[in-house]
């Protein structure tokens, strides 16, 4: 088991093309552990504005009446993909992983696994 600072150093070392990494608790929007590459994003700022991107999606899917979970959000800019990754379990309630990749390094998929693999390490 790996702590979040392990967890986001285990991410930006193993995920190829990572350029920042966070664990956020979308209650309050806060950034509970940052990890930053070379991408120089703020990623406290990053915390907050995915939380609202985390939020509105399960306001919608309480609206449709889904009782499926979120086993991640993607967003794909120009030069980077963001990948948003809430926890699942009982400690893991209302926080996310998040993951910022530089998309010309970035192998899509293999990122996806190895954020899995993070989360299951991860111990909160």
């Amino acid at each position: 088991m790996t702590d979040a600072a392990g967890a986001l150093k285990q991410a930006m070392t193993s995920i190829e093309g990572a350029i920042g990494a966070a664990l956020v608790d979308y209650n309050s929007g806060m950034a509970l552990a940052t990890l930053d590459g070379p991408g120089g994003l703020d990623l406290n700022v990053a915390a907050a504005g995915n939380t609202d991107v985390v939020r509105a999606k399960m306001r919608t899917m309480d609206m449709l009446g889904l009782q499926d979970g979120i086993e991640d959000i993607l967003i794909t800019l120009t030069s980077q993909y963001h990948l948003i990754r809430p926890l699942g379990g009982r400690t893991g309630k209302g926080l996310f992983l998040y993951l910022a990749l530089d998309k010309s390094r970035a192998n899509l998929a293999m990122a996806r696994h190895q954020l899995t693999r993070v989360e299951a390490d991860l111990e909160v």
